[in-house]
């Protein structure tokens, strides 16, 4: 009988425990996803002697739908992206082309940064695509996290495994690591600057470094404006407005 008792107050802390990293990756996720959004950003590639800016705008449906316009500098300015679904295009003024990116030209740095295109791409809820299992709390300079790690449920991932620090006031993933299949590390990605906007914690700073490329001191992504649910015309992310 005892027996019977303990594994059933095993299997309830269990399953409390299941429901509570369901519900804090959930409103991290309500964080970081909205019905649309609009922003202005730079992005910063640290190189080995020297950094370079290239400033952009975005707008964004949901997880499926993405068009990026490059502002500067002038070698990068009027070249665009368009994601619809799983399909990605790219135009350069340079060119005058317009090419999909596919396969193995996803795992491509976007313009000499720390970024992938496939980085880019995998936008949807993180419900959607890992297990998740909490692995513990920690408190870092005076801020308190919680510590999980997610394993892929579906296949093709750039990412099979990922473990996050989560920031227990705000809902956000202030640190990542982002793994191979194998366990490798390939990946690192902070964020920090987070201030409430239209009632969501959101990261005005993000700090992507691949860690395969040893010469690499990381790549900056801040954001300088973002509206989040404004209204998007479906025409913004046509094909035909990538020469335009």
């Amino acid at each position: 009988m005892r027996r019977i008792i303990l594994l059933f107050l095993l299997s309830f802390v269990f399953g409390q425990n299941e429901i509570s990293v369901k519900e804090i990756i959930q409103e991290m996720d309500n964080n970081l996803n909205a019905k649309s959004r609009v922003l202005t950003s730079k992005m910063v590639v640290h190189g080995r002697r020297t950094s370079r800016t290239i400033e952009s705008k975005n707008w964004v449906v949901g997880t499926d739908q993405a068009f990026t316009e490059y502002l500067s500098p002038p070698r990068e300015a009027g070249t665009k992206m368009l994601k619809v679904g799983n399909k990605l295009w790219t135009y350069s003024p340079q060119t005058d082309r317009v090419i999909q990116i596919s396969g193995h030209m996803l795992r491509q740095s976007v313009m000499g940064s720390d970024m992938s295109y496939n980085d880019m791409m995998e936008d949807q809820p993180l419900m959607d695509r890992y297990a998740t299992t909490l692995e513990g709390s920690v408190i870092i300079d005076g801020r308190d996290y919680w510590i999980i790690f997610m394993d892929a449920k579906v296949k093709g991932l750039s990412y099979p495994k990922r473990r996050a620090w989560i920031d227990k006031e705000y809902f956000l993933p202030t640190k990542e690591e982002l793994y191979a299949k194998s366990g490798k590390l390939l990946k690192t990605a902070t964020m920090d600057g987070i201030k409430k906007v239209q009632g969501r914690w959101f990261p005005s700073r993000y700090l992507f470094k691949d860690e395969l490329k040893r010469t690499s001191k990381g790549t900056e992504w801040i954001i300088d404006e973002i509206e989040f649910d404004s209204d998007i015309p479906e025409s913004r992310f046509s094909k035909v407005m990538l020469r335009k």
